[in-house]
Parts: structure tokens; C-alpha cells; sequence
């Protein structure tokens, strides 16, 4: 039975090591890269809606993510399927894990694959690990890669 696997993937040294994880892995599985857009990062923030060149800030988010996808599908062997989703990365991250996105139409997946962090130094301590918070939230089994 072929499982579904979904990577979160931003293009920083531990997605791709994620990557690189389920390929020797999963590789014949099916497998589907995230990234994910966070709002926060163009300045909006709940009830004060999107900030003027918030529509551009979008494109070029959009625009990342597709030239990420592009670069991680080059450099793998084998089929890939890329979905984006917006919110906050770790609520977006188990949101479509469960099939419950608004944003990716896909039913539950069986496996969820996510680098160890992303963030370096005081944003990391500050914010938090999503790695963490996605384990912690996540429905579905999840494998951490270092």
C-alpha cells in the first residue's frame, strides 16, 4: 500500500535533509512538499487585516515557493506533488497533515517529515521550535530529521 508523506519544506539545510530523509526512506511512496506562507512576515496580524503591498508581498511569497519547489524537485528522483498553504507555520502544518486545509485540498496524510529548525538564536528561542509545536499537535506519526 503506497502511504502519503508530506515534507514541510521552507529551503533551509534541515528541510532539505528532510528531504533527503524520505527519498532514501519513502522514495516510492507519495510524496508532497509544503511550504508555508506566514502573514506575519509581510506585517499583518488578526483583526487589523493586510498591509498596503501586502497583494505584492503575497506574489513574491507565491514566487519563493514555487522556485524552492523547483530547486527541491531537480535535485530529487522521482515525483514530487508541492502544495502551499497560508498561516502560521506549525497550525498550517498539522492542519493539512490532517486533511482539514483550506488551502490544500488533500485527505489526511500518513506520515509527516519536518527539519529540526529552522530558526537560529534568539527568534528560535523566542519563538519557539515549530519542529516541537507540530509534534505536539500533529494527528498523524511524525519523524524529526536532524
Amino acid at each position: 500500500m503506497t502511504k502519503r508523506i508530506l515534507v514541510a519544506y521552507d529551503g533551509t539545510p534541515q528541510a532539505e535533509e528532510a528531504l533527503e530523509f524520505v527519498a532514501e526512506e519513502w522514495g516510492e511512496h507519495d510524496i508532497t512538499l509544503l511550504y508555508v506562507i506566514n502573514p506575519v512576515e509581510a506585517g499583518y496580524s488578526a483583526g487589523v487585516g493586510i498591509p498596503s503591498g501586502g497583494e505584492e508581498w503575497f506574489e513574491q511569497a507565491q514566487e519563493e515557493a514555487a522556485e524552492l519547489f523547483e530547486e527541491a524537485e531537480a535535485d530529487f528522483d522521482g515525483d514530487l506533488r508541492t502544495e502551499t498553504a497560508v498561516g502560521r507555520p506549525p497550525q498550517a502544518i498539522v492542519e493539512v497533515a490532517a486533511g482539514e486545509s483550506e488551502d490544500v485540498d488533500a485527505p489526511e496524510f500518513d506520515h509527516l517529515v519536518i527539519g529540526s529548525h529552522g530558526r537560529t538564536g534568539v527568534s528560535r528561542m523566542i519563538l519557539g521550535s515549530v519542529a516541537e509545536k507540530v509534534v505536539r499537535e500533529s494527528p498523524i506519526p511524525v519523524t524529526v530529521v536532524r
